[in-house]
């Protein structure tokens, strides 16, 4: 185990390599700046002055050896858009926002994804089945934003059983959980889908194996051949699946951060590309990296907790 972990490690090393070059580059060779964007021109002496601020008079290979030090330090840098904010101060206070709306829309996309792919196979062909394949091709074939703004017209300005969309940051848990309801529910619409067609299929498989007849045989209870001998056989594709799936929705939805008003990651990082912020674009892309790769780590030693007879290696 010990050798697994920093061999994903060294992985995770190499990828933020790799994606820090390929971004720091592109960025450059994209037309436009941080400073010549937007209706406003800025003066030649207040521009060349913020260039040599920022580093960016420099050569290119210096700008980039300099990046990769700050990296090597843990330090992604100042913003270049947003005065006195830092690309490790935007990420340590919009992060766990857009983390806590992502915990909650996956744990809804598993407590109701889990139970109906487990129910569609154990009911195949049957209305039970029926239903919740309906609803899964509803879940991924609607985009978001569109469920998003149903949700609204629906719950906000119809029934008014939320009052308003955004973010109470002062506010208690229960306050802010009745404003992460909405935004999770249209987050969750594609990955419960998913989920729940995923489970069925992997179900149907191991519902046809020798061994589950078997216990049938036994005289063991339909819960009992479902979970402890169907679900920990066939929950694989799933976890699989939860590492890209935990990294994209913690690391937040611009669409639905923005329909909703919710002040999360997603949302600065699109206008970061916009106003080519350089260091937040590219700050925010290694982190999302990063994550990316210890969550499929962290699925990886799932595999042999579930199934022992699985190993790292």
């Amino acid at each position: 185990m010990a050798l697994f972990v920093l061999g994903r490690l060294a992985l995770l090393a190499g990828v933020v390599f790799v994606v820090a070059t390929t971004v720091f580059f592109l960025l450059r060779f994209i037309p436009g700046g941080p400073f010549n964007q937007g209706d406003k021109e800025i003066p030649p002496a207040q521009k060349e002055a913020l260039l040599r601020h920022y580093g960016l008079d420099r050569p290119l290979f210096d700008q980039y050896l300099d990046y990769l030090a700050s990296l090597a330090r843990l330090d992604l840098g100042p913003s270049m858009t947003i005065d006195g904010m830092t690309v490790n101060q935007l990420i340590a206070e919009k992060f766990p926002r857009s983390a806590m709306l992502g915990m909650l829309s996956v744990a809804m996309a598993l407590a109701i994804g889990v139970p109906a792919g487990i129910i569609a196979a154990h009911r195949r062909n049957r209305w039970p089945d029926k239903v919740s394949m309906g609803l899964a091709i509803a879940g991924v074939s609607v985009p978001s934003f569109v469920l998003a703004a149903m949700l609204l017209l629906v719950f906000v300005l119809n029934l008014r059983w939320f009052r308003s969309v955004g973010f109470p940051p002062g506010g208690t848990l229960l306050e802010q959980l009745h404003y992460m309801v909405l935004p999770a529910v249209a987050l969750t619409g594609f990955s419960l889908a998913y989920i729940t067609r995923l489970l069925r299929s992997s179900m149907l498989e191991v519902l046809s194996m020798d061994y589950i007849r078997t216990a049938q045989a036994k005289g063991l209870s339909l819960w009992t051949v479902l979970t402890k001998h169907g679900l920990k056989n066939a929950i694989l594709p799933v976890l699989t699946y939860l590492g890209p799936l935990i990294a994209g929705t913690f690391t937040g939805s611009f669409v639905i951060e923005t329909i909703f008003a919710f002040p999360g990651l997603g949302k600065y990082f699109v206008v970061a590309i916009s106003n080519r912020d350089y260091t937040v674009v590219l700050g925010l892309t290694v982190f999302y990296a990063a994550f990316l790769t210890a969550m499929n780590m962290l699925v990886e030693i799932l595999y042999t907790l579930v199934d022992p007879r699985i190993e790292v290696e």
